[in-house]
């Protein structure tokens, strides 16, 4: 078997998401997957590039439900490690005229347990992009060493490493979280935090201040996600903005997790980075069409039809 291009390191969690009430006036939900990390290596692999996930679900339900999922979807699962005792964590997924909320039911989940001993050393190094998250290393102190570890791992093996900030200040403190996140994207070569995760995470306000700040910090290239008004790109040569791409929009779930996990299977396939950022606008406009984190995540064909059309 071939050795994974992209590998990602954090947590799934099984996702209910809100739907259109019944005609009785119901709330009703729609079981799919979510998780950050989790989500962009489905949108990796729906690009053609080979995966694998690091991570702990637990001996149930819903971690049997992932472990189907990404066997479908060609995802490696060597480093899945199935807890016994601890559960696979859920989230529903509410929505209303301001957008997306989220409920989650996390604490004490089997990926919350998940260490540095339980990083798959081998299949890091042998990655072309190793990618982890905020949220990967915010559910517990373990997860945060086992992310800097497999990071560890990557860099003596000449693996690139990318990093979505990802901020989430219900799982830790503002302190914390700067302190633990800008420690990870100094280890990065590609950096992708969002608009409002930057102004949380540093007080700035403006994009070109803000890939400035994550720039010095170590990364090569800095990607930061703007929400609708697309995405700004950043090196220490150039920087383009890239506006988003039009969608009919149903539910924004997932989608810049989509735009990672595309972005990065682009540029794992030869694209330039520009030419990579505008193919994920488009894969993350189309996952937006559709009610769920992971269900309407784009396969290649369709972005690609997509991009013909303009």
């Amino acid at each position: 078997m071939s050795a994974p291009e992209f590998v990602a390191l954090g947590e799934p969690l099984l996702e209910f998401s809100q739907q259109p009430p019944g005609a009785d006036g119901r709330r009703l939900f729609l079981e799919g997957f979510g998780g950050d990390t989790s989500n962009a290596v489905v949108a990796a692999a729906r690009q053609g590039v080979r995966t694998a996930y690091l991570t702990a679900i637990g001996r149930d339900p819903a971690g049997e439900r992932f472990l189907a999922l990404w066997a479908e979807e060609g995802v490696n699962t060597e480093g899945v490690r199935v807890a016994d005792l601890s559960p696979t964590g859920i989230y529903f997924a509410m929505h209303g005229p301001a957008g997306h909320s989220f409920l989650y039911h996390r604490t004490g989940s089997a990926a919350s347990g998940y260490g540095p001993a339980d990083v798959d050393e081998a299949v890091v190094a042998r990655a072309r992009i190793l990618y982890a998250s905020g949220i990967s290393q915010a559910i517990s102190s373990s997860a945060a060493d086992a992310v800097f570890h497999a990071m560890a791992v990557a860099r003596a093996a000449g693996v690139r490493i990318a990093y979505d900030t990802n901020y989430r200040p219900r799982l830790w403190p503002p302190a914390r979280a700067s302190a633990v996140i800008h420690a990870a994207v100094a280890q990065a070569d590609i950096a992708l935090p969002s608009l409002e995760d930057a102004t949380a995470l540093t007080g700035l306000t403006e994009p070109d201040a803000i890939v400035d700040f994550y720039l010095r910090l170590g990364p090569r290239m800095v990607a930061l996600k703007l929400g609708a008004e697309g995405v700004l790109l950043a090196s220490a040569d150039a920087r383009t903005h890239l506006p988003a791409h039009g969608c009919r929009f149903v539910d924004a779930t997932g989608a810049g997790d989509t735009f990672c996990g595309a972005f990065l299977a682009r540029l794992i396939l030869g694209d330039a980075p520009v030419e990579a950022a505008r193919y994920a606008l488009i894969a993350a406009a189309l996952k937006c069409e559709g009610f769920g984190a992971v269900v309407p995540i784009p396969r290649a064909a369709e972005v690609q039809a997509a991009l013909i059309r303009g």
